[in-house]
């Protein structure tokens, strides 16, 4: 890029600073375009993502069904650092997924999960309900979440879940104050 000379360069000189401007290159690149040939990238990219809307349920349902294949395995054999990473890996994708593909209800439930396997001190002494009603609250969202009325049901469920799940984490990390702190900030969950 050819430097500007001293001409090109503007200074502004005041009591107690000076204010110095130079031509901004870029200038020269950029093109014109008229109103009518305007790209709209949002509408773009909104019209992508209801032509994919119709693969939205499929894609979850295969997110919740390895989620439930993660905690089969973990019930029939125990935690291990993989079937730990397995379990969370999978809550978390169905938390990050869930409200994109219509399911946010969900979310805030994987993101209850999540907070369980990353806080609690031992995983073979949560209590097995626990995980359970995780796991069948995501199910019963993901596969009846079609009427307003399942919705807020959904969300209540998820916000009733969230509030076992802190409350257990609360009590067992009473000695980890490293960990409380983090239980106890607040973190936005989305349920609509």
């Amino acid at each position: 890029m050819a430097k500007n000379s001293a001409k090109d360069i503007e200074v502004k000189a005041f009591a107690t600073h000076h204010v110095i401007t130079q031509p901004n290159p870029l200038r020269k690149v950029l093109r014109r375009v008229e109103e009518k040939d305007m790209d709209d990238p949002i509408g773009r990219a909104e019209q992508a993502l209801a032509g994919l809307s119709g693969e939205f349920k499929s894609w979850m349902t295969t997110e919740v069904n390895r989620l439930s294949t993660a905690y089969v395995a973990i019930r029939n054999d125990g935690f291990s650092k993989e079937r730990r990473d397995e379990l969370f890996h999978a809550a978390h994708d169905i938390k990050g997924d869930a409200a994109t593909f219509g399911f946010p209800a969900a979310a805030g439930v994987a993101e209850s999960l999540c907070r369980i396997i990353e806080h609690a001190p031992d995983l073979e002494k949560v209590p097995a309900e626990l995980f359970t009603h995780h796991i069948n609250a995501i199910l019963a969202i993901v596969h009846e979440n079609t009427r307003l009325d399942s919705i807020s049901v959904s969300a209540e469920l998820s916000r009733r879940l969230r509030k076992v799940a802190d409350d257990y984490l609360t009590d067992v990390n009473r000695d980890r104050p490293e960990h409380l702190e983090v239980i106890l900030a607040p973190s936005i969950v989305p349920v609509e």
